[in-house]
């Protein structure tokens, strides 16, 4: 029985959280956030990969995850 309640209760969250993300994608929300880097940075970071620059984490205030998650790992 108690299966059964919490299924259905997680149907109607499902319900209105799809309705939700309808409704915010109508205002013109897109639903993700904001790239850290512009091309423009992308270009100058894959630079100084090149270089073997190890600050350049430091340089844009993001983290090396983050830098390799958009120019890939230097080579």
């Amino acid at each position: 029985m108690f299966g059964a309640l919490a299924e259905f209760e997680r149907s109607l969250i499902r319900e209105r959280t799809m309705a939700g993300r309808k409704a915010a994608r109508a205002r013109g929300r897109k639903g993700a956030h904001p790239k850290k880097l512009s091309p423009k940075d992308l270009r100058t970071i894959k630079v100084l990969l090149k270089f073997g620059d190890v600050t350049i984490a430091q340089q844009f205030g993001i983290s090396r995850s983050t830098i390799y998650r958009y120019a890939g790992r230097p080579s």
